[in-house]
């Protein structure tokens, strides 16, 4: 094990603490809906010039990247955070809640913009390092189809900040504040989306025997589906199928001749993520036609796995073992949710990691939701000590 002294301990991060909470509490109460975050990245920005780093800004959208190359390494790695909210009401109650209605930081982007800020100026301050340090402040992680990720990367993210392998984080609701959670191989599932019409005969509520009604086959189509995941993937395989929409007619005397919904559909290997979609296909086409009716089916390939590289996994973790102690860095279980950040995995070697939130910490994407101060320094030592021993 290096010497302690030698890289960023969490200990050297405790005096700024309260700084670092004003900058995150600083941008929960200033939230950013996925692709207007310019006063987010203009404040990013600011900051990191002032610190000393090259910066370009408005890279694939309000994307800021920061460039500082300390010594004559040749080695070089990069750090992402992301920037944007979500369009919900905030409920938490606190002194620094949003001030943007129906818009809140109710994923924690304003901590990892925050641990990674952390991290730019202990760097910039101390220059312990040999090499290049490339950091991403990318936006509209919530953004699906039209992500942050691969609009910066369609920028040229990789051509004009050329680095080796990129680490990024997430908060982690439900374990303890300043715990480091890591996973070698697929750790986030992959995100599909399959929205889909009925069409049917329309007519009026008394005579039904007279209609194909859609409302009849949509429902009979969202409780097949549950026979997916259930019958047709292998049980040792993980995958979720969730009608999360439906939507039907306008009068209660009326019976439309359409009828919609929409499933989210998340897997960890290509083979599940494959069948699941030739499942919902087939037998949403089979049960429509057996009524009389007929289906017309978008299906959208979205986020794919998240899925960290075992030499860079392995890295990550021995640092986080040498930050917090081996006790409070866990093997972080798969996760059904998804996340942009694959979309640089499957380019470069890296990882992704998870930061405890606190076990009593709200839901993701909830109203009661707050990222948890606590957990500021811990993020900043991490990537502090993490680019420190990757370019020693």
């Amino acid at each position: 094990m290096p010497k302690d002294n030698a890289f960023a301990r969490v200990e050297d991060f405790e005096a700024k603490k309260d700084a670092l909470t004003a900058i995150r509490r600083h941008l929960h109460q200033h939230p950013e809906l996925s692709h207007y975050e310019a006063e987010t990245a203009a404040y990013v920005a600011a900051r990191l010039e002032a610190w000393g780093y090259e910066v370009t800004r408005n890279v694939g959208g309000h994307g800021v990247v920061a460039r500082m190359t300390v010594g004559t390494g040749s080695g070089s790695i990069a750090i992402r955070a992301d920037m944007d909210a979500l369009p919900i009401t905030e409920a938490t109650g606190a002194a620094h809640a949003s001030k943007t209605p129906g818009v809140m930081h109710a994923c924690g982007h304003d901590g990892h913009t925050t641990v990674l800020l952390g991290a730019a100026e202990h760097l910039a301050a101390t220059r312990r390092f040999d090499g290049t340090v490339t950091l991403i402040f990318q936006p509209a992680e919530e953004s699906a189809k039209d992500s942050g990720a691969l609009r910066m990367i369609a920028d040229g993210l990789f051509e004009r900040f050329p680095f080796d392998v990129i680490y990024g984080l997430h908060n982690h609701p439900g374990a303890p504040e300043g715990t480091i959670l890591t996973r070698p191989g697929p750790m986030m599932a992959a995100g599909d989306t399959a929205f889909i019409t009925v069409h049917g005969k329309g007519g009026h509520a008394s005579r039904p025997h007279l209609t194909v009604d859609p409302v009849v086959v949509a429902c009979q189509i969202v409780v097949a589906l549950q026979t997916v995941v259930s019958r047709s993937v292998d049980p040792t395989k993980a995958a979720v199928v969730t009608t999360g929409t439906i939507h039907a007619g306008e009068a209660v005397n009326v019976i439309p001749a359409t009828a919609t919904f929409a499933l989210s559909i998340r897997s960890f290997e290509p083979e599940v993520r494959a069948l699941l979609k030739e499942r919902i296909t087939r037998l949403t086409t089979s049960v429509a036609e057996g009524f009389g009716a007929s289906v017309e089916i978008t299906y959208d390939a979205g986020y794919p796995v998240v899925c960290n590289t075992e030499a860079e996994n392995a890295f990550a973790t021995e640092v986080a073992r040498e930050l917090v102690g081996a006790d409070r860095v866990q093997t972080c279980p798969l996760i059904p949710g998804s996340e942009d950040f694959a979309f640089y995995l499957a380019h470069k070697p890296g990882a992704f990691l998870r930061l405890g939130n606190g076990l009593a910490s709200a839901m993701l994407h909830s109203p009661g939701y707050d990222f948890a101060d606590d957990s500021l320094t811990t993020g900043a030592a991490l990537w502090a000590r993490l680019v420190e021993r990757y370019l020693r």
